[in-house]
């Protein structure tokens, strides 16, 4: 089953679309509220739709938007990733990380020289293992501690999102009692999984990620910094649809 992506602006999705987009939240995850996922939409610039072509079936959607900060004296752009999910019959498909990579590299270019980051903050391993498979420089990791550059980055946009709730010594959002998290038999790890040194790390850096907390990640958007597999997956460099 190929599944197909598409970048749409936030506020272009019907009422439809909102209805599929919410129920396939509330299919994966405990405790989903309407007001918060319509929240975190209302906060988003774009979102990346997937879809099973043959049937129009929603399979997943991520919503993104651009944070501008000045952190340290220092001007900051961050592609932040909000509400992420993807079917978990179609758990290994590319099509969401496609679309992702080609709105990262156009935000390069339409930004060059300036610093910018993608602000990720992770509920899951899976998610988290993005990072180490797609980029050269991500943090937090187990390998290498966090430059004071990046963790003073990494502490402004996470303090500035979540203010009572971001703990800056461990770099965790905690959740909420009200916070919705992944349904059991979805975050789990198993005894192999968890030989991986990367999920290993984020289990110990995360231990309430069962509850909803979530591990502020950060990862440099740099042409550079896309491992070849990133751009075997990102593959050829159309106009992407969605862009302003």
């Amino acid at each position: 089953m190929k599944l197909v992506a598409n970048l749409v602006d936030a506020a272009d999705l019907t009422s439809h679309e909102r209805d599929e987009m919410f129920a396939l939240m509330d299919e994966h995850y405990a405790n989903v509220r309407r007001d918060h996922f319509e929240a975190d939409l209302a906060d988003k610039r774009w979102v990346i739709v997937v879809r099973e072509p043959s049937e129009d079936r929603l399979c997943g959607f991520s919503t993104q938007t651009l944070i501008e900060a000045r952190i340290a004296s220092r001007p900051i752009k961050a592609l932040f990733s909000g509400d992420t999910i993807i079917h978990r019959d179609c758990w290994g498909d590319s099509a969401l990380f496609h679309v992702w990579g080609r709105l990262a590299l156009a935000l390069i270019d339409d930004y060059p020289g300036d610093e910018l980051y993608w602000f990720l903050i992770s509920q899951g391993y899976k998610t988290y293992r993005l990072l180490p498979l797609f980029f050269h420089e991500f943090y937090p990791r187990f390998d290498k501690l966090t430059p004071s550059s990046v963790k003073e980055v990494l502490d402004g946009l996470a303090s500035a999102r979540y203010p009572k709730d971001y703990d800056a010594e461990t770099g965790v959002i905690r959740a909420k009692p009200q916070q919705y998290c992944l349904r059991p038999g979805l975050a789990e790890a198993t005894r192999e999984r968890l030989r991986d040194p990367h999920v290993s790390f984020f289990y110990a850096g995360n231990p309430g990620h069962g509850l909803g907390d979530e591990l502020c990640c950060l990862a440099p958007l740099t042409r550079d910094n896309f491992k070849p597999v990133a751009y075997r997956v990102i593959g050829p460099e159309p106009a992407l649809v969605g862009m302003p």
